[in-house]
């Protein structure tokens, strides 16, 4: 691993080190609120949201960015998809807790403002506001000058941020925690057309290896280049699908979730296992295939299948938790949501996750 931390520019365990780290310090701030309004959950730990309570209303709360991929749309000169990457990040998040995202508020931190770009990327937000069902009712945009870097010559550099709320589904009666999971039951993929927004510091440098600096322009021959485009840049500019309408579609449904798990940076197994807390596992033997894209960037950095599904999330975007005997119609409402989905595996009683794909068998301890 400590090769491929070289490559990617960073490490997912120290990332988790630090995360934990943090939080631990944020928990301690829970009391400032017992028994008043916004009083926060204590038993949501390991996921990326939290639940928020006002009374009988529960809420979900939960913040991220876009990272490192807002670079390529400098290198591109496209600004306009990015708006469902961000909304992406935290909508999802809030979702797979069972909490449907309402609300979002945005900070760009700009270094010098470019008003044709803050409209390209207002534009991109709005339209997947209407995809996902969100009102934006907040943002700031902060001029830091040299404090915020970038591609050389972009019309601006920035970085772009977000938090978003969500009321807690109806026919839940506490949020998701995965504390119901338990041996048996099915295990659920939603199909992700794109790295989303993760992994990118690893892809950038992989791609710059391996085509220079201008990698963004080298042509992309991978067999779906008709529909993921021309170039490079083309692909790793592909929007996130925004999951969180399909999920809410299954709670509105009335079929069972025990758990969801969003699948960003660390893989289908680090974050899978954050919902996996009663001592159990998954085998998961029919996950949707690596996205051409992401198995030429493994060749291209001698990237192993064990790292490369740690790293990105190799085509499935959300993993969900169901009974093994609403299995097939969890997978077809979301179809006919307009979502890829199928069954692909089951949860066990050893604490492993097991993932048997066209590389061969992958095992990661719980």
């Amino acid at each position: 691993m400590s090769n491929l931390k070289e490559t990617a520019g960073y490490s997912i365990e120290e990332g988790n080190a630090a995360s934990r780290n943090a939080y631990n310090w944020a928990k301690k701030t829970f009391g400032t609120r017992a028994g008043k309004p916004g009083e926060p959950a204590q038993d949501l730990e390991g996921g990326f949201s939290n639940e928020i309570r006002f009374g009988n209303e529960r809420l979900g709360i939960g913040s991220d960015g876009i990272g490192t991929k807002i670079e390529v749309a400098e290198r591109v000169d496209r600004y306009d998809t990015l708006g469902h990457d961000l909304i992406a990040m935290v909508a999802d998040d809030l979702v797979v807790a069972g909490f449907i995202p309402t609300n979002l508020s945005n900070i760009i931190d700009v270094n010098t403002l470019n008003y044709e770009v803050v409209d390209e990327l207002m534009r991109g937000l709005y339209d997947a506001a209407q995809f996902s069902s969100i009102a934006v009712t907040g943002g700031e945009i902060a001029e830091l000058g040299n404090r915020i870097g970038g591609y050389p010559g972009a019309r601006m550099n920035f970085n772009w941020c977000s938090t978003a709320v969500g009321v807690l589904h109806p026919s839940l009666a506490r949020p998701l925690s995965g504390a119901n999971v338990r041996a048996g039951q099915a295990v659920v993929a939603l199909r992700s057309p794109s790295f989303r927004s993760n992994g990118y510091s690893l892809a950038r440098r992989v791609l710059t290896k391996a085509f220079g600096e201008e990698w963004h322009k080298a042509p992309y021959t991978g067999a779906d280049a008709d529909v993921m485009g021309a170039t490079w840049g083309d692909v790793m500019l592909a929007p996130s699908l925004i999951f969180a309408p399909g999920v809410t579609a299954i709670l509105d449904a009335g079929l069972p979730l025990h758990a969801a798990a969003h699948i960003t940076g660390g893989g289908v197994a680090d974050n899978f296992k954050r919902v996996l807390k009663s001592g159990v596992g998954a085998e998961l033997d029919n996950l949707f295939a690596p996205l051409p894209a992401m198995s030429l960037l493994a060749e291209l950095g001698g990237i192993s299948p064990a790292d490369a599904y740690l790293y990105w999330n190799m085509g499935n975007g959300m993993l969900l938790v169901t009974d093994a005997d609403q299995a097939e119609a969890v997978a077809a409402e979301l179809t006919a949501k307009g979502y890829a989905a199928q069954v692909a595996g089951r949860i066990i009683p050893e604490p492993t996750i097991t993932l048997k794909v066209g590389a061969g068998e992958l095992r990661y301890d719980i």
